[in-house]
C-alpha cells in the first residue's frame, strides 16, 4: 500500500484512488465518519461514497495521492 493515509484527506483537496486497477479522481466534499467520506467524480461531476470505493477492499495496487 503506498500514499498516504485516510485521515490526511482535507475537505476541498483533489485526489487520485487507484484500487484493482480502477483510477478514480474526485474532490473530497464531506467527511461523514471515521472511516467514510463524500466524494464528487472530477470527470462525471457524481456524488459517491469512499466506502462504495474500496467495498471489496484493498488491491495489491491501492495508492491514494493528493492532485494539484
Amino acid at each position: 500500500m503506498a500514499g498516504m493515509a485516510f485521515s490526511s484527506m482535507r475537505v476541498g483537496k483533489k485526489y487520485r484512488l487507484i484500487n484493482y486497477g480502477e483510477k478514480s479522481e474526485f474532490v473530497l466534499i464531506e467527511v461523514l465518519g471515521r472511516n467514510d467520506y463524500k466524494l464528487r467524480d472530477l470527470f462525471s461531476l457524481e456524488n459517491y461514497l469512499m466506502s462504495d470505493l474500496i467495498k471489496f477492499g484493498k488491491g495489491e495496487d491501492f495508492e491514494l495521492r493528493e492532485i494539484y
